[in-house]
C-alpha cells in the first residue's frame, strides 16, 4: 500500500511539473514543455546549466559508488548500517 501511495504521489508531481501552454511558447525549442518560465536567454545561461549538471552528476555518481563500495573494512563502521 505504501509503495502504491508514493507512485500516485510522483505520478501527480511528475504531471504538475511539465510548462503550462504559455509557458512553453516563451521557451527555447531544447526545453520546451519541460519547465515554467522563460528559460535561458543568452548563451552564459547555457554555460551555468551546464557546469550546473556536470557537478550534479558528479555528486549523484560519488554518492552511489560510496554506498554501494565503502571501502570500509569494520563490519560496524556507520556507511554499513546504510547498505544492510
Amino acid at each position: 500500500m505504501k509503495s502504491f501511495i508514493t507512485s500516485i504521489f510522483l505520478i501527480i508531481l511528475s504531471i504538475s511539473s511539465y510548462a503550462c501552454p504559455v509557458c512553453e511558447k516563451q521557451q527555447p525549442k531544447i526545453t520546451q514543455g519541460w519547465t515554467h518560465g522563460i528559460g535561458p536567454t543568452s548563451n552564459w545561461d547555457w554555460v551555468i546549466i551546464t557546469i550546473m549538471m556536470v557537478i550534479t552528476l558528479l555528486t549523484l555518481f560519488y554518492s552511489v559508488k560510496y554506498l554501494v563500495k565503502p571501502n570500509e573494512g569494520s563490519a560496524d563502521h556507520i556507511k554499513q548500517s546504510v547498505l544492510i
